[in-house]
């Protein structure tokens, strides 16, 4: 034996592998197995060193000390038990495990049919039992000293009601940037380069919001057809940064880093999380970790046990009612915000978390948890409010603490400016928040996250460019994504030399995108959108890890520069008008002795909308009359083909100044474009924001 083999009894608590300055501790959770094996790997994770059986089982908690063990070292776990399929267990000591708690991975997935606990192709499917050892080809574990010197980090801690989210993507971000060195392209390196930081504090973001960073794979289905899991929600380690967003040489602490870098820059750092679901999938798929730990416990089994409850369409859903579970997810969320300094999450298919298997319920126990935990009470929480399964679109029913992605108003908003008819009075609740769906409980506008465009579909400019989805080069025959994009070509599907197509699909991305920085709630920016990235029509780029996602840099055509500097204006704007980012839903209520209502709703002719008007399906003009005690403002919405001219209230005064129109361009937070007449043409399909002058 080596002295690494020495091992004693040790603690059952924290999980996972943790130094404390003179060895490690080693736990792991399985209530179902019968013995457990921690495997030590050489520094290339290519041989196996030695095989240790975990000598004590403490509250369900297999564990062990190994005081010769150093930060470093490669691991990862054999677990033995009963192979039934049919009863929920598919321990098989033949695949090396990941460990749920590992702070680190090293190595990527060399896909086998090893990696499976049943022999593939056998004619007994799931039934069978694979001998193959997997250890070759799978991921390793790294024992990490998390340690690290934060010094007084500046965390911004931004208001929600201040809050301008930004969706990005680490690879995409900064890929092909020329001016970021070669190593760190791609990387959390690179999004901490001065450059990087420099574009978003310029355009005015307050929160990143990183697409998922969080240890995932690349399907095994993707690889084979020479593409890749580009998104990253196919989860496979809920503590782990991405290896591949690590630098060469660097480890990770470079997240840590980046985070730093960002606070400095008052920006805040959100992550995209998948707790609903693994990258194991559904009975036919991979043993990595949690399927051979303890599949019963970690997993949402059907009624024949076999086989997996799935509201997610991604084959498993995590089985957050087990407490050794739940205690998982929420270990590892105070993980990122305490000894990472993450400001919040934002949780894919969120609807899954709140479920009792097909029931949602918005007092779940993870929202339960949450919602007493005294470390994550305090960060930002968003939802994607929806799942696959039953019951599962929930937009508007998370609890009170909670924002939520609102896409009813990205289907709205689309269809408003491209012309679709009866839209007028789902546009009016949009612009304030929602609160139809929102207004309840103490919930404030801010819980609405609106959006036009989101990773999930079309950029910005691919709405105004393209009636249908163009994925060809998915390989799946144009046959994935969805076809309701609410989009329109404006004349030409995809690239035109066209100066008046052109013309009119800026015109159309400015007020799409001034729609969403002028309503109530709380705005999200998709990364790119700000310099026209195009990905030429795909609506599901979710495996293209190229440049049809990269944001390109180089050579941005001047348009997009100007669409860049008109967008930097709208968050100035809004940034300095309480009006529009207010913290209490507007309903039409007196904000003086007068009378004068917070919010009036207007009639090209400047009389009030009738019940009428608002029925009218061909209503597609109409103003927004925004007022408190001190300040007024008015929004033109004009999605008519031809301008539209709209008589300026005259109770508040004829004497207004332009802020924003985008028809012209404009976007001043010093608004000295005075309007003297009692009214204002707005081109066609422009939107216009005057401000009272003093």
């Amino acid at each position: 034996m080596t002295r690494a083999s020495r091992i004693s009894h040790g603690s059952p608590f924290p999980l996972g592998a943790r130094w404390d300055g003179s060895g490690v501790n080693f736990a792991l959770f399985s209530a179902n197995a019968t013995k457990v094996e921690l495997c030590l790997f050489d520094g290339n994770g290519r041989r196996e060193l030695q095989r240790i059986p975990l000598p004590e089982f403490t509250d369900e908690v297999w564990h062990g000390y190994l005081p010769d063990v150093r930060p470093g070292q490669l691991y990862g776990y054999r677990v033995h038990g009963p192979y039934e399929p049919s009863a929920g267990h598919r321990f098989n000591p033949n695949k090396l495990l990941l460990d749920p708690y590992a702070l680190a991975m090293k190595g990527d997935m060399r896909w086998h049919d090893s990696a499976f606990g049943y022999r593939v192709g056998s004619s007994r499917a799931d039934l069978s039992f694979d001998k193959r050892d997997s250890a070759s080809i799978m991921p390793k574990c790294v024992v990490v000293d998390p340690a690290v010197t934060w010094g007084d980090d500046p965390r911004p801690r931004v208001p929600w009601g201040e809050t301008i989210i930004y969706e990005a993507h680490v690879k995409g971000m900064t890929a092909l940037r020329d001016d970021i060195p070669p190593q760190l392209r791609g990387t959390f390196g690179g999004l901490a380069n001065p450059s990087v930081v420099d574009h978003l504090v310029k355009l005015g973001v307050t929160s990143v919001e990183l697409m998922p960073s969080q240890s995932f794979l690349d399907d095994r289905h993707l690889l084979e057809r020479g593409l890749k899991n580009y998104w990253g929600y196919n989860t496979i380690g809920f503590f782990a940064p991405a290896a591949r967003y690590i630098s060469p040489g660097s480890d990770i602490h470079e997240f840590k880093l980046m985070v730093r870098r960002l606070h400095e820059a008052g920006i805040e750092v959100i992550l995209d999380v998948v707790y609903n679901h693994t990258a194991e999938g559904n009975h036919m798929g991979p043993t990595l970790s949690f399927k051979g730990i303890d599949n019963a416990s970690y997993y949402v089994l059907a009624d024949d046990p076999r086989y997996y409850f799935d509201t997610t369409g991604c084959g498993n859903n995590v089985n957050l009612r087990h407490p050794r579970v739940l205690q998982m997810v929420m270990d590892s969320l105070r993980y990122w915000v305490e000894d990472c300094h993450v400001d919040g999450f934002r949780f894919d298919l969120a609807s899954t978390l709140g479920r009792d298997r097909a029931e949602f319920d918005h007092h779940a126990v993870f929202f339960e948890a949450i919602r007493q935990d005294p470390v994550l009470q305090t960060v930002k929480l968003i939802a994607e409010p929806w799942d696959t399964g039953p019951d599962g679109y929930q937009v508007g029913n998370f609890p009170p603490g909670w924002a939520e992605w609102n896409d009813k108003y990205r289907d709205t908003a689309r269809g408003f400016w491209k012309g679709d008819e009866g839209l007028a009075p789902e546009l009016a609740s949009s612009l304030l928040g929602s609160a139809d769906r929102f207004d309840k409980r103490g919930r404030r506008p801010y819980a609405s996250v609106n959006f036009v465009t989101a990773h999930d579909g079309f950029t910005l400019k691919d709405v105004v460019s393209f009636n249908d989805k163009h994925n060809e080069a998915n390989g799946e025959n144009n046959a994935d994504g969805h076809s309701h994009n609410l989009s329109w070509n404006c004349g030409v599907e995809g690239a035109t030399d066209n100066p008046a197509i052109l013309d009119l699909r800026d015109r159309m991305r400015r007020s799409l995108i001034a729609t969403v920085l002028t309503s109530q709630g709380t705005p999200m920016i998709l990364m790119g959108d700000e310099i026209g990235r195009s990905q030429s029509g795909n609506n599901n780029s979710y495996c293209q890890d190229n440049e049809m996602n990269w944001l390109q840099w180089k050579d941005i055509p001047d348009r997009d520069r100007q669409f860049s500097e008109f967008l930097a204006g709208l968050i100035r704007i809004r940034r300095t008008r309480p009006l529009l980012r207010q913290w209490r839903f507007p309903h039409g209520n007196a904000v003086d002795d007068s009378g004068r209502a917070d919010v009036e709703w207007l009639r090209p002719d400047g009389e009030g909308m009738t019940s009428t008007d608002w029925e009218a399906k061909d209503t597609r003009s109409m103003a927004m009359l925004l007022r408190s005690s001190s300040e007024a403002l008015i929004l033109l919405f004009n999605a008519h083909h031809e301008a539209v001219s709209f008589n300026l209230p005259a109770d508040v005064g004829n004497s207004w100044r332009i802020v924003v129109d985008t028809a012209a361009a404009v976007a001043d937070e010093n608004a000295a474009n005075a309007v003297e007449h009692p009214s204002f043409l707005a081109e066609a399909r422009s939107l216009v924001l005057l401000e009272r002058r003093p």
